[in-house]
């Protein structure tokens, strides 16, 4: 049985998820950037192939971070179902649920394109 409370914490674990991907691909862009530049400079080739390995890191999280966000987007859009068939329709968290899979597949369908 879904509660009022329980979408409330998937719609935070929403949010929190997308933060976490923005995060990981921030994070890719300035270690690209430091290893763009330390090529540039000619580092030193243990220093460089460490620098690239911390940026293979970096980039692998980003598709974890995806999937496991499709799965909480997945448990949200159920939860927020199961409420409108049980006639909860109105109310600011259902509101906001509705909001946060609004802005989490419009992140998915820029993403794709």
């Amino acid at each position: 049985m879904a509660t009022i409370r329980s979408m409330k914490i998937k719609t935070s674990t929403c949010k929190r998820i997308v933060k976490e991907l923005h995060s990981y691909e921030k994070e890719v862009e300035r270690e690209a950037a430091k290893t763009a530049d330390m090529k540039e400079k000619g580092a030193d080739f243990y220093d460089l192939k460490q620098q690239e390995n911390v940026l293979a890191e970096s980039r692998m999280m980003i598709p974890d971070c995806r999937n496991r966000l499709e799965a909480a987007l997945a448990d949200l859009k159920g939860i927020v179902a199961e409420l409108e068939e049980s006639n909860e329709k109105e109310g600011p968290e259902i509101d906001e649920a509705r909001n946060t899979i609004a802005e989490i597949e419009k992140l998915f369908e820029t993403a794709e394109a």
